[in-house]
């Protein structure tokens, strides 16, 4: 039974998000956790923070093996944007959208 962990309203766009978790997708949790700690930017470490959860909840609440691990499904979904206004040339205001998304990681021992 997979073990699921989410990261709500992280502050990165679903769409930069998307290709990470795609190259994740399928890896032991060690080696993904190695290969996130070189990437640059803090759409790694949004990431990372929510293998790490969902390793941890897989280790105390389901009591699976961490050794074991392995990312069987990763995926980000759009979530509320923030909106705000910004002053613009003759008196005009434009629209500044700020996009968030919701990090969903889920993990399973190798075996099954």
């Amino acid at each position: 039974m997979a073990v699921k962990a989410v990261g709500k309203q992280v502050g990165i766009s679903a769409k930069r998000l998307r290709p990470l978790l795609n190259a994740l997708r399928g890896r032991p949790v060690q080696e993904a956790l190695e290969t996130l700690r070189f990437q640059p930017g803090p759409t790694a470490e949004s990431v990372a923070a929510v293998l790490r959860s969902a390793a941890a909840n897989a280790e105390n609440n389901d009591r699976l093996d961490p050794t074991r691990l392995r990312i069987v499904g990763a995926f980000a979904d759009q979530a509320v944007r923030l909106r705000r206004f910004r002053a613009r040339s003759r008196g005009r205001s434009g629209r500044v959208m700020r996009p968030a998304s919701h990090i969903t990681i889920l993990v399973d021992e190798r075996g099954q």
